[in-house]
Parts: C-alpha cells; structure tokens; sequence
C-alpha cells in the first residue's frame, strides 16, 4: 500500500516522501533546543582542554615532587616529563622552559589558600589535617617545600621569600593581639614539624593514627598560637 501524499510533501505518518524525516519548523521548539545545545557546547571546554589541564597539573606535580627531593640544578626537564607521563617538548610547550616552570612551583600562593581555607578559630586543626591528607593522597605537603630550599642555592632565596609572603605573613595579617607575625611563624613551624615527621622521618606510629585522631591531638596545639 503506498504511503498517503499530504500537501506538505510527507506521508501521513510524518515521513518526508524521499525517506528521510521532515526538518523541523521554526516554531515547534527545534530552535530553543537547538540554542540550549549551543550554550551547553560553548560553557564544555571540550575534551582537549580537560586533558591539557590535566596534563599541566601533572607536570607541575612532578616538578614538586622532584623539588623536594633534589637540588634545583640537578633536576632536568627530561625527568619532570618522566615523572609526569608525558613527552619533555609538551613541557616546554606549557611552560616554556626550566626556570619559568619552577618559578609556578616555587611559589606557595595556591597552596596557601588550601592550607588558610578555614575560620580562624578552627584554623589549627585545618591546618593539621591539610598537611596529613596531603602527604596521604599526594605523598607530599606542598608547604613542606620549604623544608629543602637549602638544596636549591639562590633559588632557595626564592623559595624562602615566597614562603614568608604567601604563608606566614599572609597568616599573621588574620591574627589579632600582640605579636601577630612571632605567633604565626611559630604555628607554621609546629605544622611543618608534624610534616617532616610523617612524611621524611615517617613515624610508624603517627602514620598508623587516623587524620581526625591527630587533628584532634596536635591542632589544639597548633591553634595554641593562633588564638592564645
């Protein structure tokens, strides 16, 4: 039985007579769905971008890792590549070269507003449990760091210069009362003491305790000095 012709050249059952379904007309909803599609297209940036994200983050991850480890002047891009997954060239093609690469290392601003990321009156045990996660998830403190600028020569000055503008005196400006910037220095090195324990001297006992468990024994005494 052939398919019943209607005027606007489809069959009956909506079937355009060439086999092929009828485009929609302008005011059925097409174009509305059409603009959505658009807008969520162009907020997606798309698999290419993720992935060189994601490639970034890992570059620079790897270049941590091996700051902390080994004098700047013996680190190769060669090796931060290695580490990384990924070729020395797409090193080169994010960051450019050696020294602009470890210039976005060595600074501790993003690490700071994780580290600094809580009310000042439970700030201590924040802090605390900040630098366990990291060293548990990441096998590594950014803020530790600091701990092997005499590794890395003039670099180290860097190094030492950022750390003091991003994390301690970036913490002093939020404490009140007397002796703001002593106080902060001394809770940053009560931090970076339980940070050296875990994660270089790797005490069997502190490893074995839970994060909350030690956040609840060490931020109190962390906290000692912001708000004494």
């Amino acid at each position: 039985m052939s398919a019943v012709s209607t005027p606007s050249g489809t069959s009956a059952s909506g079937t355009s007579l060439s086999g092929t379904p009828p485009t929609p007309a302008a005011g059925d909803g097409a174009t509305a769905k059409d603009a959505t599609a658009k807008d969520a297209t162009a907020r997606d940036p798309g698999p290419a971008r993720r992935d060189a994200e994601a490639t970034k983050a890992a570059i620079l991850r790897a270049a941590r890792h091996l700051l902390a480890r080994h004098a700047h002047g013996d680190i190769t891009l060669k090796a931060v590549a290695e580490r990384a997954g990924v070729s020395a060239p797409l090193v080169v093609k994010y960051f450019g070269n050696k020294d602009a690469l470890f210039a976005r290392v060595m600074s501790f601003a993003k690490d700071a507003d994780a580290l600094l990321d809580a009310p000042l009156e439970e700030l201590g045990r924040h802090m605390v449990r900040h630098v366990l996660v990291s060293q548990r998830e990441r096998g590594a403190d950014p803020v530790l760091r600091i701990a092997f600028a005499p590794l890395h020569g003039e670099h180290g000055d860097v190094l030492r210069a950022n750390f003091r503008a991003q994390v301690t005196e970036r913490l002093a400006a939020r404490l009140t009362g007397p002796d703001a910037g002593l106080r902060a220095e001394l809770a940053v090195a009560t931090l970076l003491g339980l940070g050296v324990m875990f994660g270089v001297a790797r005490g069997p006992e502190l490893r074995a305790a839970t994060v909350e468990e030690i956040a609840g024994r060490y931020g109190p005494t962390v906290q000692a000095h912001l708000t004494p």
